[in-house]
């Protein structure tokens, strides 16, 4: 016997180890570990999640995440090489139990080893921090969305609503849960926006403005104090322009369509000379209509600089200018609008 070879001090047999044996190791080693219960707690309105202090929106699958907490409850010793883990059965006790049996295998100290235990997932259900502010109608911002010198019409009001749920749409999926819209108010003078956070209040107002113009003011109103920061309650009033996208107005014994407003400037579409211009919104026009309200009718003849039109009220010929930008051609429909106090008809394409 060679007097480097080395003896278990426990089972007394040979051994390399300086120490005990592979076997007297393994015998003494709890190399798997298992938490016999694990909490997870849901929202039972939204279903998020709920990861120590934090609420998560990510979808999942009730027996694919009590596989990953019964796999996760597993604590192995780092000695165990070429390990693997697994389920071995899942079973729904109740809707708020889950019995998972998981499996760990691998080599420990030069032999296979494999263990099985049994984990029980308790899911406990709990109101998450968005439903409970959306159930309190909890509140920062209300945009006031108005009309000057009118109120806002049907489509406007649905457009807004649009525009509100599309900014909401987009937070939400940045993951600014706390951002959304509490409720939307349809009145009499136009539409308010009651939303949860100022930055949902702030985005919803500017992309407004940016598709459908207007001016914005805010109104902070101070209504108290938490963990020394001051509370405040803002409220944004949204004045549309007094024209529309699209409304044909009268000016100078001209007829113009409205393509937009900007800083106390009217964008509109010359519609004798199909050029675009702009004009002072200070000025005092006279609104025609709307080119969503505009009638259609056949052109019946062109005649150097004047067209003959069908109108589809009274089936008489009516003599308009043939507009150069219209490119008229007989046997075409032409879009048109009645002006009520000149009796005339305005071509709008």
């Amino acid at each position: 016997m060679s007097i480097k070879e080395n003896f278990c001090p426990k089972c007394g047999g040979e051994t390399d180890n300086e120490g005990l044996c592979n076997k007297c190791m393994r015998s003494t080693l709890e190399w798997l570990v298992c938490q016999p219960r694990v909490e997870c707690i849901c929202c039972p309105t939204c279903d998020s999640m709920k990861k120590g202090a934090t609420w998560s929106d990510v979808p999942y699958d009730q027996k694919k995440l009590a596989e990953e907490l019964a796999i996760g409850a597993m604590s192995v010793h780092n000695d165990v090489q070429d390990l693997e883990v697994g389920l071995v059965s899942l079973v729904e006790l109740n809707p708020n139990r889950t019995l998972c049996t998981v499996f760990a295998r691998g080599i420990l100290y030069e032999k296979h080893v494999q263990k099985s235990c049994d984990v029980l997932i308790v899911w406990r259900r709990e109101q998450c921090d968005r439903c409970g502010r959306l159930s309190g109608g909890y509140y920062e911002s209300t945009i006031q969305v108005r009309a000057t010198n009118r109120r806002p019409d049907l489509y406007e009001r649905i457009r807004v609503d649009k525009i509100a749920h599309d900014v909401e749409d987009t937070v939400q999926e940045a993951g600014d849960r706390l951002s959304f819209i509490t409720r939307i108010d349809d009145i009499r003078d136009g539409v308010d926006i009651i939303v949860s956070s100022h930055s949902i209040g702030a985005m919803i107002s500017r992309q407004i403005v940016t598709e459908m113009g207007g001016k914005i003011t805010r109104h902070p109103k101070l209504v108290g104090e938490k963990e020394g920061r001051k509370l405040y309650r803002v409220t944004i009033l949204l004045r549309l322009p007094q024209f529309r996208q699209g409304d044909v107005i009268t000016y100078k014994n001209r007829y113009y369509e409205v393509r937009g407003a900007d800083k106390g400037f009217l964008r509109v579409f010359d519609l004798k000379e199909g050029n675009t211009d702009v004009l002072h919104d200070e000025s005092e026009y006279r609104l025609i209509g709307h080119v969503r309200e505009a009638e259609t009718a056949d052109v019946t003849y062109i005649d150097q600089d004047m067209a003959g039109i069908l109108d589809p009220v009274t089936y008489e010929i009516r003599e308009v200018k043939a507009l150069a930008w219209l490119k008229l051609s007989d046997h075409e429909k032409v879009r048109f609008l009645r002006d009520p106090e000149g009796g005339g008809i305005i071509l709008v394409g």
